[in-house]
């Protein structure tokens, strides 16, 4: 066991080695990011399964504080409402649950974020189509290939790798990094 887990830290930290390849991705996002909350916008978050989760975390990060004292930042993962989740699946397909949230809620100034370690979740790509007809700033956060979500999103970030954990890893490292850049323009 001792070498299956050597194992996995050693490709963590090969794949982390990477990511340096996409700081200038980070850094933009990150200033859509600032941008979007000084003119008073929400950051709008999305995705399936541990992406679902990664965008929630992200939001809790942001409406409660990441490492510094700042008041509460807008934003809001839309994997969370259970009932609209499943009211809009079981009506209108579940490629709709988060684009028809993104009818209901959006506004000029949010900006959307998208993650699927594929690139290509219908739910993901479908809501980010919709933003991006409403002239919405969109966001994609996927694996190497960046799938559907290649020529869709205003920024896409790409996690370096084809392996679904590492791009996990990736993601909510990546969201880290853009909260503490977020904290600091908005620290007390």
């Amino acid at each position: 066991m001792i070498e299956q887990i050597n194992n996995e830290i050693k490709q963590h930290i090969l794949s982390f080695e990477k990511l340096k390849e996409i700081s200038s991705a980070i850094e933009t996002v990150s200033k859509l990011s600032i941008e979007c909350l000084k003119n008073g916008g929400k950051i709008i978050l999305f995705g399936n399964g541990g992406s679902a989760a990664d965008a929630q975390h992200i939001a809790a990060e942001l409406v409660g504080r990441y490492k510094l004292q700042r008041r509460g930042l807008s934003a809001i993962a839309l994997t969370t409402d259970t009932s609209a989740l499943t009211a809009i699946g079981n009506d209108f397909g579940y490629e709709s649950v988060f684009k028809r949230q993104l009818e209901a809620l959006l506004k000029p100034d949010d900006l959307v974020i998208g993650i699927s370690t594929s690139g290509n979740s219908e739910s993901v790509v479908s809501a980010i189509k919709f933003a991006s007809s409403q002239n919405v700033k969109t966001i994609g956060m996927t694996g190497k290939s960046g799938g559907k979500l290649n020529n869709l999103c205003s920024e896409l970030i790409k996690a370096p790798s084809d392996d679904t954990a590492r791009i996990q890893e990736m993601h909510i490292f990546i969201g880290h990094t853009i909260c503490h850049l977020i904290d600091l323009k908005f620290v007390n």
